[in-house]
């Protein structure tokens, strides 16, 4: 949907000249492209847009004389471990485990290239690291699937992990608060509660009146049988209903201190519980009456 008042460019952060014409005499720009996957397949294309995408971003508002961009990132730089530890920006970048994944690696090395290069060229960078994206709108469902598939009753097994999620409107009003009130060359951790994932579901099922998964497998059975089941099925050319990635991720504490977006931000998460109806409420209205 198309706002008032607003001028659109459509072209490709990693080829042409849109880039420039897109950021020519703007005060800042919001650096929000992404691609997201759990595909180990997708692992280049995703280095490509994350890391050459952002260098390309950065070198346009060199040459365009932009001052100051605000990068999307995501919590999982930061804040994931296999203990039940909450994380704030002190814990640095979260490459011992992160690396591993595809998606999180990437994002790792776009945040590196951010600041370094924003460093070298004299423009000012801030990261917002946000958590589990959820509320209305997600029509791509890259941060809405699992909730998806637990309405499908597609989530059998309740994995051992933690997580946090936060509401993509109170994201998004933080995000837009880093480019006048972000520290240059800071990271901006935005997440809402901290839940065991046997609790988020617990929750989930009541606000959507949808039974939840009671079984329950140590982590690594749950990675061997998702890793078999992955294999059988992409061999003969299908999405696997699950793979041994998400079920490696999902066995992980993915836990978040928003103070310093509290703070310097001016962030506030809302009532956890109304995110989750409204996540449910699109998802039922808008991806799939049948759940």
């Amino acid at each position: 949907q198309r706002e008032p008042g607003v001028e659109y460019v459509r072209g490709d952060i990693m080829d042409g000249p849109e880039l420039g014409e897109a950021v020519r005499g703007a005060h800042g720009v919001f650096h929000l492209a992404g691609f997201v996957s759990r595909d180990p397949e997708d692992g280049q294309a995703m280095m490509r847009v994350h890391v050459d995408g952002t260098r390309r971003v950065i070198e346009a508002a060199k040459a365009t004389g932009v001052q100051r961009i605000v990068v999307a990132s995501s919590s999982g730089t930061i804040a994931v471990s296999p203990h039940q530890v909450v994380h704030d920006e002190s814990f640095g970048f979260a490459e011992e485990v992160a690396c591993g994944w595809p998606y999180y690696a990437s994002k790792i090395y776009q945040e590196k290239l951010a600041i370094e290069l924003a460093d070298k060229l004299g423009i000012e960078v801030v990261i917002v690291n946000p958590s589990l994206l959820l509320g209305p709108g997600d029509s791509r469902l890259s941060s809405t699937k699992d909730v998806l598939r637990f309405l499908r009753k597609q989530v059998p097994v309740v994995p051992g992990g933690g997580v946090n999620f936060v509401d993509v409107r109170d994201a998004a009003s933080a995000t837009i608060a880093a480019m006048d009130r972000g520290r240059a060359g800071e990271r901006y951790l935005l997440g809402g509660p901290n839940w065991t994932t046997e609790e988020f579901f617990g929750r989930l099922s009541r606000v959507a009146k949808v039974g939840k998964p009671r079984l329950k497998l140590p982590g690594r059975w749950a990675e061997l049988g998702a890793g078999v089941l992955e294999h059988v099925y992409r061999a003969r050319g299908k999405e696997p209903p699950v793979d041994r990635q998400s079920v490696e991720m999902a066995n992980h504490y993915w836990w978040v201190d928003s103070s310093k977006a509290e703070a310097e931000l001016g962030f506030e998460h809302r009532d956890p519980t109304l995110t989750l109806a409204d996540t449910v409420r699109y998802l039922r209205q808008d991806i799939d009456p049948s759940v």
